[in-house]
């Protein structure tokens, strides 16, 4: 498809940032696209009922585990409130794993849409495992199959695809794409999808130790609660708050973009599914509710291309930018965005210069 920009997944193939697909390049998406009937896709596998069973046993656990942990944490908020220390984890470990998954999961691992050194990923890829959302080759894998059929049938995740009419409708659709589909025996072929992240040595190395990370997340917070105050108290109520609270937050905020954000705001920019952005989101999603922006220009580093739109994970890149650690970094051409918007506007204030 010329002049549509879509996600390359092969290391070595670049493609210019302001669309167009360079000569010989061959994207997964593109090739879903160009190859397949969205009635029938690939890279699509129906999961053992051994792993369906396991799927949904370890989705109840982590939906319910931490929702208990928030209502435990509010009734101990009754007569003390919530100490500086338990909002300081709280929001240093949400800052730490969101990160990870928008600047490491989905704009570098999934849309290769900057560079960093091999530490660097290292650092992404533990944090995106802290968010207790898999691991960055199955995460990626499963979030390209979501593009290359974004809002049509072989979408994992879109709100669109069940059926029912009216608000019941509506209601079932929004909870599939929320969180319904992990209960789904529907896989993702990360062989089809991510044989590049397959073949990351940093990304192999990060998603074996996983289980680790994944504990490590949990009970981090109140270790760190205890060292500092030496009360088991203060370790309990670190672990309410910098755990379970913090991984609920992060899961249902990152589900939304699949939900919300493919049903309810404003689509600025020509594209071919049902993507919206979202500005109450902005903030706690770092960047990730600009999501029809997203969606139109998919390996733009940044998310947030108009005035007044907060991207934070931008901002992250920008500074790993600004301090050598990040290369390549791939925008749209202001021109670009001109040309993709769905209604005559002035130029969009993308900064030329990347301030």
């Amino acid at each position: 498809m010329p002049g549509i920009d879509r996600t390359i997944a092969k290391r070595d193939v670049v493609v210019p940032a302001e669309g167009g697909m360079a000569d010989g390049a061959d994207s997964i998406m593109e090739r879903a696209l160009r190859e397949e009937a969205p009635a029938a896709p690939r890279g699509v596998r129906t999961v053992t009922a051994r792993e369906l069973r396991f799927q949904r046993r370890l989705s109840v656990l982590l939906t319910l585990g931490p929702l208990l942990g928030l209502g435990l944490a509010v009734a101990l908020l009754w007569g003390r409130g919530i100490s500086w220390l338990d909002v300081a984890l709280m929001v240093g470990f949400y800052v730490f794993a969101i990160a990870g998954i928008t600047v490491g999961y989905h704009r570098l691992f999934t849309h290769r849409s900057f560079e960093v050194p091999s530490p660097v990923r290292a650092v992404l890829a533990v944090a995106g495992n802290m968010a207790v959302e898999g691991t960055a080759i199955e995460w990626s894998a499963t979030h390209r199959r979501h593009h290359a059929y974004a809002d049509a049938y072989g979408d994992p995740h879109s709100p669109h695809l069940v059926q029912g009419s009216g608000m019941r409708g509506v209601a079932r659709g929004l909870w599939h794409a929320h969180m319904g589909w992990l209960f789904r025996a529907n896989g993702t072929e990360s062989e089809r999808w991510a044989p590049d992240l397959r073949k990351d040595r940093v990304l192999v190395a990060v998603d074996r130790r996983a289980p680790a990370i994944i504990l490590t997340s949990f009970f981090l917070p109140p270790l760190l609660a205890f060292a500092i105050t030496g009360s088991w108290k203060a370790a309990l109520t670190g672990f309410l708050w910098g755990s379970l609270v913090r991984i609920l937050l992060l899961h249902h905020v990152t589900w939304s973009i699949n939900s919300i954000c493919h049903f309810f705001g404003k689509q600025p920019f020509e594209s071919r599914d049902e993507s919206r952005n979202n500005w109450p989101l902005s903030l706690i999603s770092f960047g990730e509710s600009w999501h029809n922006n997203h969606h139109a220009f998919p390996t733009s580093a940044r998310h947030g291309l108009l005035r007044g739109q907060l991207d934070p994970a931008w901002r992250f890149i920008r500074t790993l930018e600004l301090l050598h650690a990040a290369k390549r970094v791939r925008l749209p051409a202001a021109a670009l965005l001109v040309k993709r918007r769905r209604r005559p506007a002035a130029a969009p204030a993308l900064a030329a210069d990347r301030a």
